[in-house]
C-alpha cells in the first residue's frame, strides 16, 4: 500500500471495522451495519476495502465493487475531523491509481444532490454527471447523482 510519513493507505481488516464505524457515523445519517462491513470483507468476491491512517488512526475509508473492468465506489468518508485537509483527494487518487493498476478503465460513484463540497472534489478528479437517481436515499428519499470517470485516461 502506501506511506507516507504519517500517513497510511492499506487494505481493511476485520480488525479495523471499530474504528471504520465511527468514521462511518461520523459521516453519514444512516451508517452501515458493522455486519455489511464484514460481509463485504469475507464473503464479497468483488468488493476492495481500503482505509486512511493519520499516525496510526483511521480517519477515513473507501469501499469498492470491482467487475471486470468496471468499478463503483460503494462508500467515502474522512472523518468530519480531518477535513478540508486534502486526505479525501489523497484517498481517491490513491484509489484511481489502484483500480488502473488492476486494469480498471471506468469508476463510478453515487452522491447526494445536496453534497456539493464532495462533488466539488469529484468533479476535480475528473468525475462528471452521468444521471439521477430518484429517491435514492432512505433516510430522506433524496435523490442521488451518478458521477463516472475514465480512469485509463
Amino acid at each position: 500500500m502506501i506511506e507516507q510519513g504519517k500517513e497510511t493507505i492499506r487494505f481493511m481488516t476485520l480488525e479495523d471495522i471499530e474504528a471504520v464505524m465511527d468514521v462511518e457515523r461520523d459521516a453519514f445519517s444512516t451508517p452501515w451495519d458493522p455486519a455489511i462491513f464484514i460481509n463485504e470483507l469475507t464473503s464479497n468476491q468483488f468488493a476492495q476495502y481500503l482505509v486512511y491512517e493519520v499516525e496510526d488512526n483511521i480517519i477515513g475509508y473507501c469501499g469498492l465493487w470491482v467487475v471486470m473492468d468496471e468499478a463503483q465506489i460503494t462508500n467515502v468518508a474522512i472523518h468530519s475531523k480531518y477535513r478540508g485537509q486534502g486526505h479525501g483527494e489523497r484517498l481517491l487518487r490513491y484509489v484511481m491509481a489502484f483500480l488502473v493498476q488492476m486494469g480498471v478503465l471506468k469508476l463510478s460513484l453515487e452522491v447526494r444532490v445536496s453534497n456539493v463540497i464532495a462533488q466539488k472534489l469529484y468533479r476535480k478528479m475528473g468525475f462528471v454527471e452521468g444521471g439521477i437517481r430518484k429517491n435514492y436515499y432512505a433516510d430522506n428519499l433524496e435523490d442521488a447523482l451518478v458521477m463516472w470517470v475514465n480512469i485509463d485516461e
